[in-house]
């Protein structure tokens, strides 16, 4: 089975296997949810729960990012070119 992209920069940027809280790799656990979100909306357009869940995990991702860039500048371009972020 064909890993996702958001797998393999999981992998690439875990401390340790059971990682999940680190910033960078919730930056990318969030980033997947919000594609899946916004393919979900593209066949929902009416889904308004849908549309505020987006919202929120946008708005938790940028201040991830914020926090990313001010402590790890250096990681930060890494994820950012590893996502296709504009930054």
């Amino acid at each position: 089975m064909p890993q996702t992209i958001f797998e393999r920069l999981k992998k690439k940027y875990q401390r340790n296997k059971e990682d999940t809280g680190s910033p960078v790799v919730q930056i990318i656990v969030i980033s997947e949810k919000i594609q899946d979100l916004s393919q979900h909306l593209k066949k929902h357009p009416h889904d308004i729960d849908g549309r505020l869940s987006l919202l929120k995990f946008l708005a938790k991702r940028r201040r991830l990012l914020a926090y990313l860039s001010k402590f790890e500048t250096n990681v930060y371009k890494k994820v950012v070119k590893d996502l296709g972020l504009k930054a």
